[in-house]
C-alpha cells in the first residue's frame, strides 16, 4: 500500500456540541448539536470508512484485522489511536478517564490519555485542566460536598495552545473552544460533574460516576511539562509538541512551499488538515490536499513531499500504541 489512506469520518451528536463542524470545516452534520467527529478512528463506537485504493468501502477496524502489513505488522488487538475534532458550543462535562490496567479491568478496553490541539476558542474561554485536592480522601470530601469551585482548576486558553492530558486528569473543554483531539482509543469517559444538565431525550440528568473517579484520579494532581520543539523540513515549519509512550503529536506548517519527510521508526502516520489546501506526492503519485481531510500513511510509504499553504497536525503511535 503506497498511496494515502483516505478516510469517511463520523459525527457524533452530543448535548454540548453545535454547528461549527459545519460553518468552520464544511462538514454534513447531522444536527446543531454535533459535538464530535471522528476523523481517524477504527473504534466499534464510530469507525472511519476508506475511500481510496484497494479497500475502498472497508472500515479501518477490518483493514486492521484483516491487512496488519499495512501498518508495518505491529502487535495489539485494537488500532491504538483516534483522532478527533471537538466542537464544544457548551461545556463539556467535567471527566476523567482510567488508565490501561484499570480501563481493561472494568471496562474492557484501553485507557484514555489524551491531547489537545486547540483550532479555536472565543474570548474569555477556558479549560478545567486538573484539581486542588491534596489527598484522594480530601478529592472524595470535595467532590462529595459538590465544592467544585474549590476543586477545580480553570485555565484560559487561546488558539494554537496545546495540552497533554494523561489518564488520571480531570478536565473540562469549555464553550466556545474547538480542539483537534489525539487520544488512546477508548471511549471510557467518567463523569465528575455535569451541571446539573437534563438530557432532552430521557428528561433526566446524565450519569455520573462518583467512585470511579475518585478512584482514577491522579492525586495530587500534576501538570505534565511540555517540551515543545521547533525545526524547519524544507519550508516546512515543523512543531514536536508532545511525545509519550502512546503518541507523538506534530504541527507542519507550510507557507507556499514545500517539504519532503522521510519516515523514520514509526510505523505508519495520521494525519489531518486543519486549514488550506495543497498536494501529497507519494510513490510518484500526487493527491490533492483540502482543509477538513484526514489520512493515514501506512508503513509501505517511506517518504512524501507535500506542496501549499496548509496547517497540518500529524501523529504517530508510541511505544506502548
Amino acid at each position: 500500500m503506497t498511496e494515502p489512506l483516505f478516510l469517511k469520518p463520523v459525527l457524533q451528536e452530543k448535548i454540548w456540541g453545535g454547528n461549527h463542524l459545519k460553518t468552520v470545516f464544511g462538514y454534513d452534520i447531522p444536527s446543531d448539536h454535533t459535538g464530535e467527529l471522528w476523523a481517524i478512528s477504527a473504534h466499534s463506537h464510530g469507525p472511519s470508512t476508506i475511500l481510496n485504493g484497494p479497500y475502498a468501502g472497508k472500515t479501518l477496524n477490518e483493514v486492521w484485522d484483516s491487512n496488519r502489513e499495512v501498518f508495518g505488522n505491529v502487535k495489539g488487538d485494537v488500532f491504538p489511536l483516534l483522532t478527533k475534532i471537538l466542537d464544544a458550543n457548551q461545556d463539556l462535562s467535567v471527566q476523567v478517564h482510567p488508565d490501561d490496567a484499570y480501563a481493561m479491568e472494568h471496562e474492557h478496553e484501553l485507557g484514555k490519555t489524551e491531547c489537545w490541539y486547540v483550532i479555536s476558542a472565543e474570548p474569555g474561554a477556558e479549560l478545567i485542566y486538573g484539581h486542588h485536592a491534596k489527598t484522594r480522601e480530601e478529592l472524595a470530601e470535595m467532590i462529595h460536598d459538590e465544592k467544585w469551585d474549590a476543586l477545580f482548576t480553570h485555565v484560559p486558553v487561546k488558539a494554537g495552545d496545546f495540552f497533554y492530558v494523561p489518564s488520571g486528569t480531570i478536565h473540562a473543554i469549555g464553550s466556545g473552544v474547538m480542539v483537534l483531539e489525539t487520544q488512546q482509543s477508548s471511549d471510557t469517559t467518567y463523569r465528575v460533574y455535569d451541571f446539573d444538565r437534563v438530557d432532552a431525550t430521557t428528561g433526566k440528568k446524565r450519569d455520573l460516576h462518583i467512585q470511579q473517579s475518585i478512584d482514577v484520579t491522579n492525586v495530587p494532581n500534576v501538570v505534565p511539562k511540555l517540551d515543545i520543539k521547533t525545526q524547519m523540513i524544507g519550508d516546512a515549519k515543523v512543531t514536536s509538541f508532545v511525545k509519550t509512550p502512546f503518541f507523538s503529536v506534530y504541527e507542519w506548517l507550510i507557507t507556499n512551499g514545500s517539504a519532503t519527510f522521510e519516515r523514520t521508526i514509526a510505523p505508519y502516520t495520521l494525519v489531518s488538515v486543519l486549514k488550506g489546501e495543497g498536494q501529497i506526492e507519494v510513490d510518484g503519485k500526487v493527491f490533492d490536499l483540502k482543509m477538513g481531510m484526514h489520512f493515514i500513511l501506512p508503513n509501505e510509504v517511506k517518504k512524501w513531499t507535500i506542496t501549499g499553504n496548509m496547517q497540518i497536525i500529524a501523529s504517530e503511535p508510541g511505544e506502548k500504541a
